[in-house]
Order: structure tokens, then sequence, then C-alpha cells
């Protein structure tokens, strides 16, 4: 007798493996959210216990935390470039920290991180802190177009902080051009002040919050900053609202692209300096304004997974939370983050903080959520840096990466995701402005200095994570192995 298997049972096995399929190779939502100055240990879960971050922490009990996840550059102009290219910053002149003036450093052309994604079918956008330039030529055009910007380097949406709240000019950027200026009031940024204005130095006495080095010129919203800048009074923010702007722009976007895969860079400003969180957080942490900021920038996190829960998209979202840089304390404000600090360890149990090649500089809380892929209350000590970030997405959505675009960022799929056959990266570059850090297993070497000043040092970060220890001469072939290894890097090779 011959057998058969009616249509409709055929059909009905077409159509559940078809949906299997598709719900296994549907993309995810990506988010990276960077925050700004955040150290090791500033946050509850990797073992601060002053400040409450219950959103941040919720992350890591949902995900995966890592010990050993790095930025690429103790600074942050650079780690954003490292991040969007995968390429080292050290590669391309003029890639440190950006003057208020400066036009778009990353140049049209290059291959970005978004600009794969956007290939893969994913909207993207980039709200909050840039401080990649923006324009060409001899400067921004502040009351025209401002590209090349974000629109040209592979993001569909962007609404900027165009440089950092501690310079010039205090407006927001979205898209093109800056939001609410006033034709019959035209911007000017400069480098000198352009009609006697009071600043930080003339008019320190009406400051509401003082400055300590560097923040003296242009005074706006009661703080020094750094540049001058005049016109453009309608354009101009408050401080203490540009956490609330970021997190409102995020959430009208992500309602407006919810039905198809997006990514968003989510571009914090917490808690670089002047640190003046929303009055509502002022006051909250016992370690004054920048403890406060972290405090806001936990709002914020928590304000971006409350809308991923509300339109059901939580299990399809991976989230990387990370920082741009190491932690700082006196960055040019007197905010009693010296005197208020207390037992409170911002990079934890390790040396430096931001500006230097130590561990404080670029090792920073690091953290993965993906509900349907990562499982919950993992910790991972595999290496893996923010450089790696465009490399991976790519892996993970399927989309294959041009021949020579994110030269430096590795494909590290299984580490990021928490998979126990991960193997991570074989070693870890911290680049500073102060010289350079190469990690491989539990051996760094520092270099610092420039030229003929340059001085090495090695450290087993096994028995000496504060790096306190040089044991060069007593490991003079792994001294040797890893310089050799680092002027490979820095040539290419």
């Amino acid at each position: 007798m011959k057998s058969f298997v009616p249509v409709w049972a055929a059909l009905l096995v077409a159509f559940v493996l078809t949906s299997f399929a598709s719900a296994e190779t549907k993309k995810p939502n990506i988010i990276v959210i960077m925050a700004d100055d955040l150290g090791y240990g500033d946050v509850g879960c990797y073992g601060a216990k002053a400040v409450p971050t219950p959103h941040i922490d919720a992350l890591a009990s949902d995900g995966l935390r890592f010990t050993s996840g790095y930025c690429s550059t103790s600074t942050c102009t650079p780690t954003r470039f490292a991040f969007l290219t995968g390429m080292y910053a050290f590669r391309q002149a003029g890639t440190g920290i950006a003057p208020p003036n400066a036009t778009s450093i990353i140049k049209p052309g290059t291959k970005t991180t978004p600009e794969v994604l956007q290939e893969a079918g994913y909207k993207t956008a980039v709200v909050g802190k840039w401080h990649l330039g923006l324009g060409e030529g001899e400067g921004p055009d502040w009351n025209g177009d401002l590209k090349p910007g974000p629109l040209e380097l592979g993001f569909d949406y962007c609404f900027l902080l165009p440089t950092t709240n501690d310079r010039v000019p205090s407006v927001y950027v979205e898209n093109h051009r800056v939001r609410d200026l006033d034709p019959s009031d035209p911007l000017w940024v400069g480098n000198k002040n352009p009609n006697d204005q009071p600043t930080g130095v003339t008019a320190r006495d009406t400051l509401k919050l003082d400055w300590s080095h560097g923040h003296n010129n242009t005074i706006h919203n009661g703080i020094g900053r750094i540049g001058f800048f005049t016109g453009g009074h309608a354009a101009r923010w408050r401080d203490e609202d540009l956490a609330d702007e970021w997190v409102k722009k995020s959430n009208e976007w992500i309602r407006a692209n919810k039905d198809e895969p997006f990514f968003l860079f989510f571009a914090s400003h917490d808690l670089h300096v002047p640190r003046m969180p929303h009055e509502r957080f002022q006051g909250k942490t016992p370690l004054g304004l920048r403890g406060d900021a972290i405090v806001q920038l936990d709002w914020c996190v928590g304000e971006i997974v409350k809308t991923l829960d509300e339109l059901k998209l939580t299990d399809n979202t991976l989230i990387v939370f990370c920082s741009d840089n190491g932690p700082v304390l006196d960055d040019g404000y007197k905010d009693g983050a010296v005197e208020k600090l207390g037992d409170h360890l911002p990079a934890g149990p390790y040396r430096g903080g931001k500006y230097t090649p130590f561990e404080g500089g670029c090792r920073t809380p690091f953290i993965v959520k993906w509900p349907a892929v990562v499982k919950p209350g993992q910790t991972s000590d595999k290496l893996i840096t923010t450089t790696d970030l465009g490399a991976t997405f790519a892996e993970i959505v399927g989309q294959k990466v041009p021949a020579g675009a994110l030269p430096d960022s590795e494909p590290l799929e299984a580490t990021l995701l928490g998979e126990a056959s991960a193997k991570g990266r074989d070693y870890v570059v911290e680049e500073s402005p102060r010289g350079i850090g190469l990690r491989k297993g539990e051996w760094k070497l520092v270099r610092q200095g420039k030229n003929k000043n340059q001085d090495y040092t090695l450290y087993n970060l096994s028995q000496d994570a504060g790096e306190e220890h040089d044991v060069a001469k007593q490991n003079p072939e792994k001294f040797e192995e890893l310089k050799k290894l680092l002027a490979q890097i820095e040539a290419g090779k």
C-alpha cells in the first residue's frame, strides 16, 4: 500500500519549521549604553556601597558581567572613535580629545559599526554626547548644516551634545542643525573672548560651580566652560536637563522604530564634568555631585529598560553597558568629588583612572543583557573591549564586514554572549594620553613617556592587581615578548 502525507499535514510541518527558523534567526535590537568617566568600582555589582545603582545592577543579574571588559582608551574621543570605526585611535592622527570647533574626525568613506548594521537592515541612532567633531574645513558651520556628521557615518538619526558639557557651545544638535537656533541670534564659537564677556576668571564670584583648573572661559548656566561662544540663546540647554532630554529622545526613537531591528548608541554625559545632575538627584548620595550623577545615570538605564518592557522588546534586545574610560575626581571643577570620597573606590582594586595607561583607566564596567540568548547571573573573566563591538555585532546579525573595515575589531560573539566555549581576546591594548598599556593573560606591559624618555614596566596582574610592583627584571623574556608584540600591534602587523 502506497503511503502518503496529506497536503494539509505537509503544509503544517512546513509552517512550523519556517516559523521556528524565523524565530531562531530574528535579528536582535541592539543598544549600547556608554557611560562617561565611570569607573570599575562605581556601581553596585562591581563593589560600590555608597551609591545605589539598582538598574545597572539588574542588567548584570539578568545577564553577563565581565570582570575584564575594557574600553580602548582612557579618554573619551578616542574610545568613541575606536568603537565606531573598529580601529585603534593611534592609527589616525587627530583623534585626541576634540576641541570645541573640531571638524569630523571620522572621515566619510570610513566603514563604521552603524553603517555595517544599516546594511543588515537596521535603523540606527545616536543620542547624547558625540565629541567626534562636526562639519569640515576650518570649523563647524554652527548656523548652517553640520555635516559631515553622524548621518554621513551610518546613523539615520542623531540628537547630540556636540562636544562635551564642559566645552562650548552649550546647545543641542539634531541631525544636521542646532536645534531651536534663532537666525537673528547667530551662534559663534572660538578660542578668544570676542566681546569682553564675563568669564570664570573675571566673574568668578557669580559661579554656582567653581572651577579648579582650565574651565574659566565663557560662563553658561553659572558654570565656566572651555572656549568661548556667543549667541544662540534660544538653543541653549541647562546641564540639569541633559539626562532627561537624552532619555526622552531615545524613548521616542525606540517607539518610532519598534517594528524593525534597530541600533541605538545611548552616549550618556554622566558623569563627566561639570557634574550638575537634575535637582531631583542632587543630594542623593554621600559622595556629592559625582555620586549623584551616577544615580542619574542609573535612572537613565532604568527608563530605557522600562520602555523596552512596555513595548515587549526586552526579550530580543541586546544591551551592552560600558564606559568610555575610567574615573577621575577633580577634572576641573570644585564639586566635592575629592572631599566627599570617603572609602569609595572609583576604580575598584585597580591603579590609575582617566588619562592613564593603568588598569583603572580602561578596565570598566562591561555588562551584557539579552534575555533570549544570554543566561542570567553570569560572570566572565574573558578579555573583551569596546573596539570589538562592531565586528561582534556583525557576526551576531550575520552581516559580512568588508575587507579592511573595522581592522582592529575582533568578532567575539561567543564571548559577548557568555558561551562556555568562548576564549575572548588574546590581548588588550590600553591607550592613553600618558602612554600605552598591553595586557596579555596575567601580564601587563606599560609604556610611559615619549621618544627617548620612554619608560617600560611589567606587572603580573594575578599577583598585583594594583600594578604596584615592576617585575620586568625578574621576567626578562616575558618583558621582551610583550615589548615586541606592542611594536607589532602599533605597526599594524
